[in-house]
C-alpha cells in the first residue's frame, strides 16, 4: 500500500463521530480456544462469562439443529412464533416485546432511539459496560453516579436514590441492572418503586433482568419488573437466553415495554437481527422449565458454597443474586496470570473500577474443586513474589 493511500485512510478515520472515536471496546471474557493457544494448556475450566454451566436444554439444541434445514432462508424478521410464545408465557401483549441479537443489542437499540448528542444517560459506578459505551457511541453523556460503600449491606451496589438525584432536564434513560453484573449486588422492592415514582414520565428507565431467574431463587420478594410495567409506562425490562438459558452462542434477547416504546425500538431494530436456529431453540427452551430450574439449582447450591469457601480463605466477597460472584484477591492482575497458566478463565475487573477484583461465575462442584485449587497455587505465588 503506498503512503498516500495509508495515510487517505487514516484521514478517514479522522471523520469518526467523537463518540465513537473516543470508545474502548468491549473486552468479553477470554475464549477457551485464546486460552489454549496462549498458554499451551489442554484442559480449561472458563468460568468468566456466566455462561450457564450444564448447557442449553437438549431440547433447544435439537430444535436448533432441525432449524439448520432452512438457514438459506431469511428468518421472521417479526419472529412471529417467538414472540407469540414470550407474550403467552409473561402474559403481555406481543406489541410489547422486542427481539434483540442478545440483550445487548436491545442495551444499543435504546441508546439508538433515545439518547443522542445533548442527552445523558445515568448510570451507576460499578455497572456493566456496556450502558456507557452504547450512550458514548451515539453522541450521548454518561452521568456515573457513585455505587454504595464498602460498608453497605449492598456493598457497591447501585445506589438508586443517589441516581434518582442525578437526573437532569438533559436526562433521557436511567440504566439500572437488577442485579447488578459484575458486583452481584442487587435493590430490593422498595428501593426500586422509589426510584420509578421518583422518576419523570419522560425518561426512560432500563431495568436489565438478565439474572432475574437465580435472582427469584436467592432473593425473597424479588422486585421484578413485570408487574411494574402497567404503572409506569415509561420502565424497559431487558432479558436474556444467555444465562440461565444457556444459549449465549445463539443470541436471543428480549425486552419488554408499553407498546409504543417497543415500536420504537423495532424501528431502529436491524432487519433479521434474530437466526432461523436461536428463534427455535428459544421456543423450546421457554418450553422447557424444567431444565432451567436444574440450572437455577445447582447455583443455589453451588454460590453459597464457593462464597464460604472463597470466605474462609479470608478473601473479600460481595453479597450476590447472580450466577457469579465478584472477590477481592489483592493483587487481582497476578492472580489471574496465575489462574490462566493453570487453565482457568475468570474475569478482572479493573475496568469496572474494581482492579483488585475478579468475577468468578459458579460452574459446576467439579469445576469449582478445580477454580479453588488453582486459586490456591495463584494466591501463594501472588504472595511469593509480593
Amino acid at each position: 500500500m503506498s503512503g498516500g493511500v495509508r495515510n487517505g485512510a487514516l484521514a478517514c478515520c479522522d471523520l469518526a463521530m467523537p463518540g465513537v472515536a473516543g470508545l474502548h471496546p468491549y473486552q468479553p471474557g477470554k475464549p477457551i480456544a485464546e486460552l489454549r493457544r496462549e498458554y499451551g494448556v489442554t484442559e480449561v475450566v472458563k468460568l468468566a462469562s456466566n455462561e450457564n454451566p450444564l448447557g442449553p436444554s437438549p431440547a433447544a439444541l435439537a430444535a436448533a439443529r432441525e432449524a439448520l434445514q432452512e438457514v438459506h432462508r431469511y428468518p421472521d424478521g417479526a419472529a412471529f412464533e417467538l414472540r407469540s410464545d414470550l407474550a403467552a408465557a409473561l402474559d403481555v401483549a406481543p406489541e410489547a416485546l422486542t427481539l434483540g441479537n442478545g440483550s445487548n443489542d436491545l442495551l444499543d437499540l435504546v441508546a439508538r432511539a433515545f439518547l443522542g448528542p445533548g442527552r445523558n444517560a445515568v448510570i451507576s459506578q460499578h455497572a456493566f459496560a456496556i450502558y456507557g459505551l452504547v450512550t458514548r457511541a451515539v453522541g450521548a453523556r454518561p452521568v456515573l453516579v457513585p455505587a454504595h460503600p464498602a460498608h453497605h449491606p449492598q456493598p457497591r451496589g447501585h445506589d438508586l436514590a443517589a441516581m434518582a438525584e442525578a437526573v437532569t432536564a438533559e436526562t433521557s434513560v436511567v440504566f439500572v441492572a437488577n442485579p447488578n453484573n459484575p458486583t452481584g449486588t442487587w435493590a430490593d422492592a422498595e428501593a426500586v418503586d422509589r426510584l420509578l415514582e421518583r422518576i419523570p414520565p419522560r425518561v426512560l428507565v432500563v431495568l436489565d433482568e438478565a439474572y432475574q431467574e437465580y435472582a427469584r431463587e436467592r432473593v425473597p420478594g424479588f422486585p421484578e419488573g413485570l408487574p411494574r410495567l402497567a404503572r409506569h409506562p415509561n420502565l424497559v425490562l431487558t432479558r436474556s437466553f444467555s444465562k440461565a438459558q444457556g444459549l449465549a452462542g445463539l443470541r436471543v434477547g428480549y425486552a419488554v415495554s408499553h407498546p409504543a416504546v417497543a415500536d420504537l425500538l423495532n424501528r431502529v431494530r436491524h432487519p433479521f437481527n434474530t437466526s432461523i436456529p436461536a428463534q427455535a431453540a428459544a421456543r423450546a427452551a421457554l418450553r422447557d422449565s424444567a431444565h432451567v430450574a436444574a440450572g437455577v439449582a445447582l447455583n443455589g447450591a453451588e454460590l453459597p458454597r464457593l462464597a464460604r469457601a472463597l470466605a474462609d480463605r479470608r478473601l473479600g466477597v460481595l453479597p450476590s443474586a447472580g450466577n457469579f460472584l465478584c472477590v477481592d484477591v489483592g493483587d487481582a492482575p497476578a492472580v489471574n496470570q496465575g489462574l490462566l497458566r493453570r487453565g482457568v478463565i475468570v474475569r478482572p475487573l479493573a475496568e469496572y473500577g474494581l482492579p483488585s477484583c475478579l468475577r468468578v461465575s459458579i460452574g459446576t462442584a467439579a469445576e469449582n474443586d478445580v477454580f479453588l485449587g488453582a486459586l490456591d497455587q495463584a494466591l501463594a505465588d501472588a504472595g511469593a513474589a509480593s
